[in-house]
């Protein structure tokens, strides 16, 4: 099955852990609208490396709402890297972290930035099909 749509997200920086002062933290707040109407907060790492255009990062988000019409609660985990400028990033919905009407729930959502707009592919499957 597939869920697309627009999403707001508002990244915000918290403090350096004393122990790793080069690891960025943020705040993740997410909307999302489409097939998927629903709310996100998460926690992200990041690294910028020497090289222009090198970083990582990691991030997990709990997402609460309705995916085409199913409620219930989900939890999203992002692993991205960018070498000298090429973007990879993959997001995948962490096993077993359904609830309610979206147990079983399993995917990979694709982000879209284009003309700074945020948009999601959401392609998912639940449990036995």
């Amino acid at each position: 099955m597939q869920a697309k749509g627009a999403f707001e997200v508002k990244i915000v920086p918290q403090p350096p852990d004393v122990e790793a002062p080069t690891v960025g933290r943020m705040s993740i707040d997410k909307q999302f609208r489409g097939h998927l109407e629903a709310v996100s907060k998460g926690q992200m790492l990041a690294f910028m490396a020497g090289v222009k255009g090198s970083a990582g990062y990691v991030a997990i988000e709990q997402v609460t709402g309705s995916l085409h019409g199913r409620s219930g609660t989900f939890v999203l985990q992002h692993s991205g890297t960018m070498t000298r400028g090429a973007p990879q990033l993959a997001i995948s919905v962490v096993p077993d972290s359904g609830t309610g009407e979206l147990a079983g729930l399993a995917g990979t959502m694709t982000i879209i930035i284009a003309e700074g707009k945020h948009s999601y592919d959401f392609e998912y499957t639940f449990d036995g099909g």
